[in-house]
């Protein structure tokens, strides 16, 4: 049987951003973007233009430099939506614009307060306006699971004869079932006129647990395009995942007569940076790519899997580019102990880059028994979303217990310049925060802080994970240590760090 190709439009930086407490600056998105190209994704829908000159710079800059996959821009149904769209992704080697509007009655008499009419002369005339710029036009009606079918159809033939090359079906609020939705896309491939000149697509969410399986129905259905984020993040309780849908289609062939062309071995590396460069850890339990989806516990598992992996494992690690067997490293291990290690897990770092990298490796192994292959992968993590400082850790200092007042000194290095604080707070790391906060004169809000051990040990090597809030801009900060204090002070400082580098902010009360 002839295997049909499956198109993988990766949302990640657009719908996977609007997760509640994620956060990406230019950089970030851009290091995500070149990931998902060696993940080979086919699409990379970079972002919504029009929501910030930020954003439409960060879209800008992913067009000029990923080479690959298409770039598409998300607009609403109007023309300055389109506009801020075509600029953000001229540049890319294949430009696409997706333009969205509601169709079910709640989203048009609530939301839009329009006529379907209305609406649907509303979505035709944007599409031919959007087409003067490029020929891929994609066009979503959104909340279409809850919209009457027949004006739903009707919206898609014009959309069609306006010129749209994808139509995208969104399950927008999760509401669908697999039975259900995939009925739907097959009524459509069945029905609609003109559909056999654009590529079928869907965008399910997760608000029912069921988005990867109403997009593996679609697909059954005749949808040609799966619109899915990695580690599957996004709105609410999240989007259709990547990676599932991937391996699914790898190991159920059988099943499906469907491939897709993702490069399945950068799959462990593309969760990673997304999960540490988004702040949004990945459940232990994950599907794929969770820590615990190799592990067994039980007496019978282990037995098992020794005598044969296949009795209780379907996946390999090796099919996502998981951890192989690894050496224990110490500070006595040199620099190609390091880089072979660095090797095998797939991670590299610019040789110009490497003595930096290996004195921060020297540190923490003068601190730690051994370093383990999570602990190099923290590093590197922490490498790549590393702010030149406007400010350092010099010193610090704190004091905490039962019947102690919690208090800190904080010693900070700018330029040449240093500056010291003392302050007290509700604990040591609060206290911390309230010296830094006197340095830099930044009123600075914490509104989220994660601990996390990157290995097990009493000498783990402690990540924190702050949002930091400043005039309504949040930014996310992280810090490595084995002294959880000194991985939370770092991750502050990184955090405002990141700040200072935003034209609106000003460099604090020392600058003046």
């Amino acid at each position: 049987m002839e295997k049909e190709k499956v198109i993988i439009f990766d949302s990640t930086l657009r719908d996977g951003e609007q997760t509640p407490g994620s956060k990406l600056n230019m950089d970030e998105k851009l290091k995500i973007a070149k990931q998902l190209a060696k993940l080979n994704v086919d699409v990379i829908e970079a972002g919504f233009p029009i929501s910030s000159p930020g954003e439409l710079d960060a879209v800008k800059e992913i067009s000029r430099q990923v080479k690959g996959p298409t770039i598409c821009a998300l607009a609403r149904c109007v023309k300055e939506d389109v506009d801020a769209a075509w600029e953000a992704v001229k540049e890319a080697e294949k430009p696409r614009i997706h333009i969205f509007l509601g169709v079910s009655n709640i989203h048009m008499e609530q939301k839009l307060h329009k006529k379907p009419e209305e609406l649907i002369e509303q979505a035709v005339q944007t599409i031919k306006y959007a087409r003067q710029f490029t020929d891929d036009i994609e066009y979503s009606p959104e909340d279409a699971t809850r919209a009457q079918e027949d004006y739903l159809f009707r919206v898609i033939e014009a959309a069609i004869e306006a010129g749209a090359t994808t139509i995208n079906i969104p399950d927008t609020v999760g509401y669908s079932v697999p039975e259900e939705f995939g009925a739907l896309i097959r009524r459509i491939n069945e029905n609609v006129k003109g559909i056999e000149n654009a590529v079928l697509s869907v965008h399910c969410h997760n608000d029912l647990g069921m988005a990867v399986s109403n997009s593996l129905s679609a697909i059954k259905n005749g949808a040609k395009q799966i619109e899915c984020n990695v580690n599957g993040i996004g709105e609410r309780a999240g989007n259709a995942s990547l990676e599932e849908i991937a391996v699914a289609l790898r190991i159920r062939q059988d099943m499906f007569a469907h491939y897709t062309d993702i490069n399945t071995q950068e799959i462990y590396r593309t969760s990673r940076l997304v999960s540490k460069l988004t702040g949004i850890p990945i459940p232990v339990n994950k599907a794929i790519i969770g820590i615990n989806a190799f592990a067994h516990s039980s007496g019978i598992h282990q037995d098992g899997v020794l005598k044969d992996k296949r009795t209780y494992e379907i996946i390999d690690t090796d099919l996502i580019g998981g951890k192989p067997a690894q050496m224990l490293l110490t500070a006595r291990s040199g620099r190609h102990a390091l880089k072979n290690e660095l090797q095998a897990t797939g991670y590299t770092i610019p040789e110009e880059e490497f003595e930096d990298f290996y004195e921060r490796f020297v540190e923490l192994a003068d601190k730690k028994k051994g370093v383990y292959r999570e602990d190099i992968e923290a590093l590197v993590f922490e490498h790549l979303s590393f702010t030149e400082p406007t400010y350092k850790l010099d010193y610090l200092q704190t004091v905490s217990g039962s019947k102690s007042i919690p208090a800190a000194i904080i010693r900070l290095i700018k330029g040449d310049e240093y500056f010291e604080e003392v302050a007290i707070g509700s604990g040591p790391i609060d206290a911390a925060y309230n010296a830094i906060n006197k340095i830099t004169g930044i009123n600075i809000t914490l509104t989220s802080y994660n601990l996390s051990a990157v290995t097990g040990g009493r000498d783990a090597l402690g990540e924190v994970t702050v949002k930091i809030n400043h005039n309504n801009k949040d930014i996310t900060g992280r810090g490595l240590s084995t002294d959880i204090i000194e991985a939370s002070i770092k991750a502050y400082i990184n955090g405002i760090n990141k700040l200072m580098k935003m034209n609106d902010v000003k460099n604090g009360i020392h600058s003046q």
